[in-house]
Protein backbone atom coordinates (compact mmCIF):
# COMPACT_ATOMS: atom_id res chain seq x y z
CA UNK A 1 0.00 0.00 0.00
CA UNK A 2 1.43 3.39 -0.98
CA UNK A 3 1.72 6.25 1.49
CA UNK A 4 -1.02 8.16 -0.34
CA UNK A 5 -3.38 5.17 -0.21
CA UNK A 6 -2.55 4.69 3.46
CA UNK A 7 -3.36 8.35 4.10
CA UNK A 8 -6.65 8.03 2.25
CA UNK A 9 -7.64 4.95 4.26
CA UNK A 10 -6.88 6.87 7.45
CA UNK A 11 -8.88 9.86 6.20
CA UNK A 12 -11.88 7.65 5.45
CA UNK A 13 -11.81 6.42 9.05
CA UNK A 14 -11.28 9.91 10.47
CA UNK A 15 -13.49 12.16 8.36
CA UNK A 16 -16.44 10.10 7.07
CA UNK A 17 -18.72 11.10 9.96
CA UNK A 18 -18.05 14.83 9.58
CA UNK A 19 -18.42 14.70 5.80
CA UNK A 20 -21.67 12.76 6.07
CA UNK A 21 -23.11 15.21 8.62
CA UNK A 22 -22.28 18.15 6.34
CA UNK A 23 -23.72 16.45 3.24
CA UNK A 24 -26.90 15.49 5.10
CA UNK A 25 -27.29 19.07 6.31
CA UNK A 26 -26.97 20.33 2.73
CA UNK A 27 -29.19 17.81 0.90
CA UNK A 28 -31.58 16.49 3.60
CA UNK A 29 -31.48 12.97 2.15
CA UNK A 30 -29.52 10.26 4.02
CA UNK A 31 -28.94 8.04 0.98
CA UNK A 32 -27.88 10.94 -1.21
CA UNK A 33 -25.55 12.20 1.54
CA UNK A 34 -23.88 8.75 1.69
CA UNK A 35 -23.47 8.77 -2.10
CA UNK A 36 -21.93 12.24 -2.04
CA UNK A 37 -19.43 11.23 0.64
CA UNK A 38 -18.56 8.11 -1.32
CA UNK A 39 -18.10 10.20 -4.49
CA UNK A 40 -15.90 12.56 -2.48
CA UNK A 41 -13.56 9.75 -1.47
CA UNK A 42 -13.52 8.36 -5.01
CA UNK A 43 -12.54 11.77 -6.35
CA UNK A 44 -9.93 12.11 -3.59
CA UNK A 45 -8.48 8.72 -4.54
CA UNK A 46 -8.18 9.86 -8.15
CA UNK A 47 -6.52 13.14 -7.15
CA UNK A 48 -4.48 11.99 -4.12
CA UNK A 49 -1.17 12.33 -5.98
CA UNK A 50 -1.98 16.01 -6.58
CA UNK A 51 -2.64 16.72 -2.88
CA UNK A 52 0.33 18.86 -1.85
CA UNK A 53 -0.68 19.46 1.74
CA UNK A 54 -1.26 23.21 1.28
CA UNK A 55 -4.41 22.72 3.34
CA UNK A 56 -5.39 20.09 5.89
CA UNK A 57 -6.76 16.81 4.52
CA UNK A 58 -10.11 17.62 6.12
CA UNK A 59 -10.28 21.01 4.35
CA UNK A 60 -9.33 19.36 1.04
CA UNK A 61 -12.01 16.67 1.42
CA UNK A 62 -14.67 19.22 2.38
CA UNK A 63 -13.76 21.25 -0.68
CA UNK A 64 -14.30 18.19 -2.88
CA UNK A 65 -17.59 17.42 -1.10
CA UNK A 66 -18.85 20.99 -1.53
CA UNK A 67 -18.15 20.78 -5.27
CA UNK A 68 -20.06 17.47 -5.40
CA UNK A 69 -23.03 19.11 -3.63
CA UNK A 70 -22.99 22.09 -6.00
CA UNK A 71 -22.83 19.74 -9.02
CA UNK A 72 -25.79 17.79 -7.64
CA UNK A 73 -27.92 20.93 -7.33
CA UNK A 74 -26.84 22.19 -10.76
CA UNK A 75 -27.99 18.93 -12.35
CA UNK A 76 -31.34 19.12 -10.56
CA UNK A 77 -31.96 22.70 -11.63
CA UNK A 78 -31.10 21.97 -15.26
CA UNK A 79 -34.05 19.58 -15.49
CA UNK A 80 -36.88 21.32 -17.31
CA UNK A 81 -39.96 22.32 -15.34
CA UNK A 82 -43.37 22.53 -16.92
CA UNK A 83 -44.93 25.76 -15.77
CA UNK A 84 -48.62 25.75 -16.32
CA UNK A 85 -50.83 28.80 -16.31
CA UNK A 86 -52.72 27.10 -13.50
CA UNK A 87 -49.99 28.21 -11.11
CA UNK A 88 -51.10 31.82 -11.44
CA UNK A 89 -54.68 31.44 -12.64
CA UNK A 90 -55.56 29.73 -9.37
CA UNK A 91 -54.48 32.82 -7.38
CA UNK A 92 -54.98 35.77 -9.74
CA UNK A 93 -57.66 37.03 -12.13
CA UNK A 94 -57.02 38.18 -15.73
CA UNK A 95 -55.94 41.64 -14.54
CA UNK A 96 -53.39 40.19 -12.08
CA UNK A 97 -55.37 40.95 -8.92
CA UNK A 98 -55.86 38.40 -6.16
CA UNK A 99 -58.99 36.28 -6.45
CA UNK A 100 -61.02 36.95 -3.33
CA UNK A 101 -61.07 33.30 -2.23
CA UNK A 102 -57.31 32.95 -2.77
CA UNK A 103 -56.08 35.98 -0.87
CA UNK A 104 -53.58 35.12 1.86
CA UNK A 105 -55.36 34.18 5.08
CA UNK A 106 -54.72 35.81 8.42
CA UNK A 107 -52.70 33.28 10.38
CA UNK A 108 -53.32 33.00 14.12
CA UNK A 109 -51.04 34.83 16.52
CA UNK A 110 -49.31 31.65 17.74
CA UNK A 111 -47.52 30.83 14.48
CA UNK A 112 -44.28 32.47 15.64
CA UNK A 113 -43.30 29.05 17.01
CA UNK A 114 -44.55 26.95 14.10
CA UNK A 115 -41.07 25.76 13.15
CA UNK A 116 -40.78 24.26 16.64
CA UNK A 117 -43.92 22.17 16.02
CA UNK A 118 -43.06 18.68 14.74
CA UNK A 119 -46.45 18.24 13.06
CA UNK A 120 -46.14 21.57 11.26
CA UNK A 121 -42.64 20.70 10.06
CA UNK A 122 -44.02 17.45 8.64
CA UNK A 123 -46.68 19.39 6.70
CA UNK A 124 -44.11 21.92 5.52
CA UNK A 125 -41.75 19.14 4.35
CA UNK A 126 -44.58 17.48 2.41
CA UNK A 127 -45.41 20.83 0.81
CA UNK A 128 -41.74 21.37 -0.06
CA UNK A 129 -41.53 17.88 -1.57
CA UNK A 130 -44.58 18.65 -3.72
CA UNK A 131 -42.75 21.55 -5.41
CA UNK A 132 -41.00 20.95 -8.72
CA UNK A 133 -37.34 20.02 -8.16
CA UNK A 134 -35.98 23.36 -9.36
CA UNK A 135 -38.33 25.31 -7.12
CA UNK A 136 -37.59 23.09 -4.12
CA UNK A 137 -33.84 23.54 -4.61
CA UNK A 138 -34.08 27.32 -4.88
CA UNK A 139 -36.25 27.59 -1.75
CA UNK A 140 -33.93 25.34 0.27
CA UNK A 141 -30.84 27.27 -0.77
CA UNK A 142 -32.49 30.65 -0.10
CA UNK A 143 -34.44 30.04 3.09
CA UNK A 144 -32.92 26.97 4.73
CA UNK A 145 -29.27 27.49 3.84
CA UNK A 146 -29.50 31.31 3.94
CA UNK A 147 -27.69 31.85 0.66
CA UNK A 148 -28.17 35.13 -1.18
CA UNK A 149 -29.72 35.33 -4.63
CA UNK A 150 -26.45 36.06 -6.47
CA UNK A 151 -24.79 33.05 -4.87
CA UNK A 152 -27.69 30.78 -5.78
CA UNK A 153 -27.81 32.05 -9.36
CA UNK A 154 -24.10 31.39 -9.74
CA UNK A 155 -24.24 27.93 -8.16
CA UNK A 156 -27.29 26.84 -10.18
CA UNK A 157 -26.32 28.71 -13.35
CA UNK A 158 -29.65 30.54 -13.64
CA UNK A 159 -30.46 34.21 -14.22
CA UNK A 160 -31.61 36.46 -11.37
CA UNK A 161 -34.96 36.99 -13.12
CA UNK A 162 -35.50 33.25 -13.40
CA UNK A 163 -34.48 32.76 -9.78
CA UNK A 164 -36.92 35.37 -8.45
CA UNK A 165 -39.76 34.00 -10.60
CA UNK A 166 -39.07 30.53 -9.23
CA UNK A 167 -39.02 31.79 -5.64
CA UNK A 168 -42.23 33.77 -6.13
CA UNK A 169 -44.07 30.81 -7.65
CA UNK A 170 -42.73 28.45 -5.00
CA UNK A 171 -43.86 30.74 -2.18
CA UNK A 172 -47.35 30.91 -3.68
CA UNK A 173 -47.54 27.13 -3.88
CA UNK A 174 -46.12 26.69 -0.38
CA UNK A 175 -48.52 29.21 1.13
CA UNK A 176 -51.46 27.49 -0.52
CA UNK A 177 -50.30 24.02 0.53
CA UNK A 178 -49.66 25.06 4.14
CA UNK A 179 -53.04 26.80 4.38
CA UNK A 180 -54.83 23.76 2.96
CA UNK A 181 -52.95 21.16 5.01
CA UNK A 182 -52.31 22.98 8.27
CA UNK A 183 -54.70 25.84 8.90
CA UNK A 184 -57.79 24.26 7.38
CA UNK A 185 -57.30 20.99 9.30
Amino acid sequence: MTAAASNLSEWVETFTGDLYSWALHKVSDPELAKDLVQDTFLAAAEKIQGFRGDSSPKTWLFSILNHKIIDFYRKRVKQPVKIENQVFSKFFDQEGSWKVAQRPMEWNDDESNLLDDVDFKEVLNKCMDALPEKWNTCVKLKYLMSKNGDEICQELDITPTNFWQIVHRAKLQLRNCVEENWFEN
